[in-house]
């Protein structure tokens, strides 16, 4: 046998928490480093290190590194691989840290995107507004996530303030999508190549926070899934990519998909996976990067993830729900922050949806759940 792993995690939030969870029944252990001084793990061995003066012990403790979120120093990461091997690469955040990289990712690939116009200036804000049709969306290229960095334009004339708004030197102007349901789509690659890919999931946002996520979806044509495959596929062998990868789309009202944005790591779209798939995509990301046989991706039966948000609610009423299962995060309670999450798995749609309204009245200021197919 193989011995026990020590993992580096960069970054210590929930998704590190869960990530050690999928990998202590393998004998793995976890070291976190965490470079903002509010870990939440509350697991494994948590270093923290916000002055980047602790990376030598961290580097000793280790066997390979992996990240839980993307917004980290490239030249961080580059130093690392210099010394462990870091999966996905430093290459995956690069290009997943900067949206005019992402995009021009996209479009070498022809995934198709929404039209999206590059500005520098409010001026040129307002003729991409003009050029595009408002409504539009414009995000600064680099560090935003869960809405942050971003402002829709229902006028041209709003750009001046829209630009001051965003202040950043550099923003994407994406025209506004006429689509039908938000859709994302996991996959993971072996160190060897392999890839293999989960039941896309329909998602359901409010003010750009993931509030519902639902897998697999009942009217999923298999020419859809098999396009998204095949868009995330080419990602993963462009970036030669090893471990899980998110890819968020837009599915329009005639089948087709638009990329929205990926992320090189688990993703809060994949968290149905824990007890609806037959292999996580925590326990699969691991498996990957040490290089292990990949899991079944398949569902065991119609899945969805309820996210908890801002206040916990009542515990005891949503574990009495059938087949609900509650993964908290030891976090305090804080408007919009991620708490916890619920899975709820039932054997046919129009039973799960029947457990997520009923979930959904017992979680405080939870948004109704809305899916495309009800």
């Amino acid at each position: 046998m193989e011995k026990a792993m020590n993992i580096g995690v960069l970054g210590a939030g929930q998704l590190g928490r869960m990530l050690a969870l999928a990998g202590y029944p393998l004998a793995n252990r976890f070291t976190f480093l965490d470079t903002t001084g509010h870990p939440s793990a509350g697991i494994g061995d948590v270093m923290i290190d916000t002055d980047q003066k602790h990376l030598a012990s961290f580097l000793e403790k280790v066997d390979l590194v992996t990240y839980e979120f993307e917004h980290l120093p490239v030249a961080l990461v580059q130093a690392i691989e210099e010394h462990r091997p870091v999966h996905p690469s430093s290459e995956a955040i690069r290009v997943c840290q900067n949206r005019a990289e992402e995009k021009a990712l996209f479009d070498r690939l022809a995934i198709p995107t929404p039209a999206y116009r590059l500005v520098e200036s409010a001026e040129e804000l307002e003729a991409a507004a003009r050029e595009l049709g408002t409504p539009v969306v414009a995000k600064s290229v680099t560090e935003g996530y869960d809405g942050k960095g971003q402002a829709v334009l229902k006028d041209p004339g709003e750009a001046a303030d829209a630009w001051r708004a965003i202040n950043h030197p550099r923003l994407i102007v994406e025209a506004f999508v006429n689509f039908v349901r938000e859709v994302s789509i996991i996959a993971v690659r072996g160190r060897d190549g392999e890839v293999a890919f989960y039941p896309m999931a329909e998602n359901q946002h409010v003010d750009g926070i993931l509030r519902y996520s639902i897998a697999p979806m009942p009217d999923l044509n298999d020419s859809v899934q098999q396009t998204a495959d095949g868009y995330i596929r080419a990602l993963l062998d462009e970036l030669d990519y090893v471990g899980v990868l998110t890819l968020e789309l837009f599915q329009c009202a005639d089948g087709g998909l638009l990329a929205n944005e990926m992320a090189p790591r688990v993703h809060n779209s994949g968290h149905w996976t824990m007890d609806g798939a037959v292999t996580s995509q925590f326990e699969n990301h691991l498996r990957a990067i040490q290089g292990l046989p990949l899991g079944d991706t398949a569902a065991r039966m119609p899945t969805c993830m309820v996210n908890v948000i801002g206040r916990e609610g009542e515990l005891a009423a949503i574990l009495a729900l059938p087949d609900a299962h509650l993964h908290r995060y030891d976090k305090s309670e804080r408007a919009g922050r991620k708490l916890a999450h619920v899975n709820l798995l039932a054997p046919t749609h129009e039973a799960l949806l029947k457990r997520v309204h009923a979930c959904a009245a017992l979680l405080p200021e939870a948004p109704e759940p809305r899916f495309s197919f009800e």
